[in-house]
């Protein structure tokens, strides 16, 4: 099991390599070491989205494709879209030289020593993908009053938040997922569109939907801005849109790559007549409102305002006690969340909230051009509306708006502030994942570590400007230390552990929705407030 390691991390150090000639030397190292932190990882517990996985592994080698979406032996049915089914299957391939009992559909929650070896270096060595986007991302940082220490530099800073984002190191390489390979893609179309490489990001992206559907959150930003920027080529001196300069060219060559990456990945099923389960298999709107474990967001607020306001009818003896659904009082945080005094949610208005929480963004996109910043604020701000409003939002889905913020953050002051109180509130919210004791003192150290480097680097980078946050965001923030020491130390010598189990869940994801939503707001304000637009030079 050692040598496999050993190899991988000489396989990813060839490649890093490559990299870090670009950044003066020490990209290779800040790579390799948050690898080889991987790598020691790889003993740790993993989640059911482990099983998941490997379920996966045993559809797409076990059965022909046109079985791939109705195969249901196990709870954990494949629900991505197919150029994820087809990397599960390359992977298979690679899988049957370490256990081919993996691969077998029976085999239920089978988790040999060498299937997780497996599994956990496949997600470390796809990792690479990330590694090279944060590297071409780093190349897009104005560096131009770059100082003479490297942990002064803004690219040096923005490298360290991306690889080794305390999130995604935990939610891929302790609970287990492949997020890394997939932000890898979306970051490095980002990369591209500064870069004004408009149709390589498109595929980029068009690909990244193909792998993944929950990249759609985003997909209104892709759009707008390739219209605006790429499609209409000049603008009018006072910044307004110069409607004569549209190349129909250019949106046919777009709308031709965008086709025919979907025709690739879906042009299979809808010949076998099998559109209509792969849709239904995506897009599962028979789940609840929230996921198991509420994700911080504005629902969970609503949902505690709900909870209260029923305690409160029951003591004052507005509300029957017969008439109360048992899940939303003594079920906790369950899937099918039935409101009590609220009205209850239909997918549709989640839908509309969502819709309406990401206009103003896409308003300030196309009739206040900023450049590519403008672009990835708008980004940010679709990644965190549909966070905060979104149909069965996961706690993990935070790192969507997480990791292309920190791209924002070295460049201004402003987004720094929020960055931090984004990501601090964000990463906490994703405690309750790794639940099992021996990971507890891992979780606290990584985030302890990635946060004292996030605010001690943004503060020198920005020491001029002056304080990032006021006291009152200092005050919220350090009221995250409290909370977490009662939620696990303290409740669980309490009676109460055994009788209302999910009060730490509800503490964890009511405090951190003050915060997600606060930092939303106040990224909004920012945006709509800002000065000033870019002019848009005509391109031939």
């Amino acid at each position: 099991m050692n040598s496999d390691v050993y190899v991988a991390c000489l396989k990813l150090e060839a490649v890093m390599a490559v990299s870090s000639s670009a950044t003066g030397g020490w990209f290779l190292p800040l790579s390799l070491g948050v690898s080889l932190l991987k790598c020691l990882l790889i003993p740790t517990y993993h989640s059911t989205d482990f099983e998941v996985h490997r379920n996966w592994l045993a559809i797409t080698h076990s059965l022909p494709v046109s079985q791939w979406y109705y195969e249901a032996t196990s709870e954990w049915t494949l629900d991505y879209p197919p150029f994820f089914a087809w990397f599960e299957y390359a992977l298979s391939h690679l899988a049957k030289y370490f256990d081919k009992e993996m691969l077998v559909v029976k085999n239920l929650n089978y988790a040999s020593i060498e299937t997780v070896l497996f599994q956990r270096l496949s997600v470390i060595i796809t990792d690479i993908l990330f590694i090279y986007a944060v590297s071409e991302c780093c190349k897009c940082v104005d560096n131009k009053k770059a100082r003479r220490e490297v942990l002064e530099r803004p690219a040096f800073v923005l490298a360290a938040l991306l690889l080794w984002n305390f999130g995604l190191l935990i939610v891929d390489h302790i609970h287990f997922q492949y997020n890394g390979f997939l932000f890898g893609l979306m970051l490095l179309s980002i990369a591209r569109i500064f870069q004004k490489r408009h149709l390589e990001g498109a595929l980029l992206f068009a690909v990244l939907l193909n792998f993944k559907h929950i990249y759609l959150y985003i997909a209104p930003a892709y759009g707008i801005y390739l219209l605006r920027y790429f499609c209409f080529t000049a603008n009018n001196s006072d910044g307004s849109i110069k409607w004569s300069s549209f190349s129909l060219v250019r949106l046919i060559s777009l709308g031709m790559i965008v086709c025919g990456v979907f025709a690739l990945s879906l042009g299979p099923f809808v010949a076998m007549g099998q559109l209509p389960q792969v849709l239904s298999r995506l897009f599962p709107f028979k789940r609840g409102l929230c996921h198991a474990y509420w994700a911080p967001n504005f629902w969970a607020l609503y949902n505690a305002l709900d909870k209260t306001l029923s305690v409160i009818g029951l003591k004052l003896m507005w509300l029957h006690p017969g008439k109360i659904p048992k899940a939303s009082m003594t079920g906790g945080l369950v899937q099918e969340f039935q409101h009590t005094v609220l009205p209850s949610v239909t997918p549709f208005a989640t839908l509309l909230c969502t819709l309406i929480s990401i206009l103003p963004s896409l308003w300030c996109l196309w009739f206040r051009p900023r450049g590519p910043r403008g672009f990835l604020q708008c980004l940010t701000l679709c990644a965190l509306s549909s966070f905060m409003f979104g149909w069965h939002v996961h706690e993990k889905a935070i790192l969507l708006a997480i990791l292309p913020l920190s791209v924002l953050c070295v460049r201004s002051a402003r987004d720094a502030g929020i960055y931090l109180i984004l990501t601090t509130t964000g990463h906490l919210s994703i405690f309750p994942l790794l639940f099992t004791a021996p990971e507890l003192p891992i979780k606290i150290l990584l985030m302890l570590l990635f946060t004292v480097f996030s605010f001690s680097s943004l503060k020198t980078l920005f020491r001029s400007v002056g304080p990032l946050l006021n006291h009152l965001e200092k005050l919220y923030l350090l009221g995250l230390v409290p909370l977490e020491i009662f939620c696990e130390i303290v409740y669980p010598l309490t009676p109460w552990k055994q009788t209302l189990p999910f009060i730490p869940l509800l503490l964890t994801s009511v405090y951190c929705a003050l915060g997600v939503t606060y930092a939303w707001l106040r990224l909004y304000i920012s945006v709509l407030t800002e000065s000033g637009t870019v002019k848009q030079k005509k391109e031939k």
